[in-house]
């Protein structure tokens, strides 16, 4: 994931302005929050984590034929 050096945030200012923190994820994507200037959170849109598990899931599903594949000899061995 990357996140833009512009959209770093104390924890005391998301807590005083969220719907402030909230607008500049809309317009420029996820915002770290930091916690004693260390980055603890991320606020990122729904949409977008569901997005991220949708790509996971399509890698997996790649992987696992990618692997059947390579071993089919294996597989149909250990089948017997």
């Amino acid at each position: 994931m990357k996140v833009n050096t512009k959209n770093l945030v104390s924890i005391t200012e998301a807590n005083q302005n969220f719907s402030k923190v909230a607008r500049k994820v809309d317009e420029d994507g996820p915002v770290v929050i930091l916690k004693n200037n260390e980055p603890k959170y991320i606020l990122l849109e729904f949409s977008s984590v569901e997005h991220e598990q949708e790509a996971t899931e399509k890698d997996l599903i790649e992987i696992s034929q990618r692997l059947i594949s390579q071993n089919r000899e294996a597989y149909t061995e250990l089948a017997k």
